[in-house]
């Protein structure tokens, strides 16, 4: 109990402040993720062969540039994007810095899987709005993003998590959080008990969010009652 007493005196509001920048950089970077992955998504399934508006020249670009998005390692991207990210927050260090590599790597990653997420919708429902003379931008709302919303909010739970690692790796490069604390303190310093703790904090970060994601998306998914 002394040995607890006397880590929480020592660790518990940096172990605090650390989690607290963890989580604050994965949710903001998840949200701007989804703000430009979502849009990606469409296009790419509205202009697929067979969807509403089909351009091959436009969807070969658009999966051209999004592929290699995914295919940059994130420890590369974040080394490379620091004059990029120097201009548009004037630091390269800190939890709003890594802000931005963050949601760049995301963003390709987000639009994949909202592709996927439209591509399982029943065709039927499609052919039955346009019957009824709905719209592009309705058939967009209130076809595409309500059946998939199930499906995209599983999707959440999983770029959370997947930002949840890489906001680890941009502790080593001054973003600070949990990553850096398990850096500076558990590694360099030979502390195991802070690196044990700080590896509990993120399996409890996770769970939390996955269990969160797969309540609300069993409540919303019509097809499960």
């Amino acid at each position: 109990m002394e040995a607890i007493t006397s880590f929480v005196d020592q660790y518990g509001a940096l172990m605090a402040q650390g989690t607290w920048d963890t989580v604050v950089m994965t949710v903001l970077s998840t949200a701007f993720a989804y703000v430009i992955g979502i849009p990606l998504g469409v296009l790419l399934i509205l202009t697929a062969p067979g969807g509403l508006h089909p351009h091959r020249v436009f969807n070969s670009v658009l999966g051209w540039l999004v592929n290699i998005g995914r295919s940059i390692p994130f420890i590369i991207l974040i080394v490379f994007m620091i004059p990029m990210t120097r201009a548009i927050v004037g630091t390269s260090l800190g939890v709003a810095a890594a802000i931005v590599p963050l949601t760049v790597a995301a963003a390709p990653f987000v639009a994949r899987m909202v592709e996927q997420s439209l591509a399982e919708i029943d065709g039927g429902l499609v052919e039955a709005a346009q019957s009824f003379g709905a719209s592009t931008w309705q058939i967009i709302r209130k076809v595409f993003l309500v059946e998939s919303l199930p499906s995209l909010i599983r999707g959440l739970s999983i770029t959370f998590i997947t930002l949840f690692g890489f906001v680890a790796m941009a502790g080593t490069v001054g973003a600070g959080g949990i990553g850096d604390i398990a850096i500076r303190y558990g590694y360099q310093r030979y502390q195991d008990d802070v690196m044990v703790v700080a590896i509990v904090l993120c399996i409890v970060v996770v769970q939390l969010a996955q269990s969160l994601a797969n309540v609300i998306a069993r409540k919303i998914d019509h097809r499960s009652r």
